[in-house]
């Protein structure tokens, strides 16, 4: 029979995480409504959630492909913008911009936490490398949802234009097949590649 001790999530983490997300969704619902549920990034929060307590491999793996890079740039987006007053990525400016709430700024730090918190459980329990595909398949399905059901102005998941901005160079839907595909591309196949080659080397290893 497979032990399975050392591959199991610490209880610590699992109930740590639940009462982020207890605090967070309620005051993300009231302050930006259940539209910006839709953002892939806050999607995140909730499946890694149901990962955590399932343990549930794959889930975890889409979930770390989503928030590695992604959480990554953010910070460096972020970061940047606070030493220089520039943003070298683009897409981070509403954490400056007053008029947003400081409660929801502050909560948007969340994105140094997603990779964390995806990363131990992916350490822990093994990368799943269909977690590629499913979590293409999952982005396929929000990316044309948000188009067709949120406000313009809010641009969730950038499908009426990247880093934030609205695009008026290609035809809406052209822009949006382009989005469907590249976000795999640009955002999930380099994480993936990573994590093979790291699988690969521990196999030689």
């Amino acid at each position: 029979m497979e032990d399975t001790s050392r591959t199991r999530l610490p209880l610590w983490l699992k109930l740590a995480f639940t009462a982020w997300i207890l605090g967070w969704a309620p005051t993300y619902a009231v302050l930006l409504g259940p539209q910006n549920f839709l953002w892939l990034c806050n999607l995140a929060n909730f499946l890694i959630l149901v990962g955590l307590w399932s343990e549930n491999r794959r889930l975890l793996s889409m979930q770390w492909l989503a928030v590695a890079l992604v959480g990554a740039l953010w910070a460096v987006d972020v970061g940047t913008a606070w030493l220089t007053g520039v943003h070298p990525i683009g897409g981070t400016e509403y954490m400056f911009n007053p008029d947003n709430p400081l409660t929801t700024r502050l909560l948007s730090l969340y994105h140094l936490l997603l990779p964390l918190v995806a990363g131990v459980a992916v350490a822990r329990l093994g990368y799943d490398s269909r977690a590629l595909a499913w979590q293409t398949l999952l982005t396929w399905v929000v990316i044309p949802v948000s188009y067709l059901v949120t406000e313009a102005e809010r641009n969730i998941n950038w499908v009426h234009g990247p880093f934030g901005t609205h695009q008026e160079t290609l035809d809406p839907l052209l822009y949006l097949a382009g989005l469907m595909l590249g976000w795999p591309v640009a955002v999930y196949l380099p994480v993936h590649l990573l994590m093979r080659a790291l699988q690969s080397r521990r196999r030689r290893g």
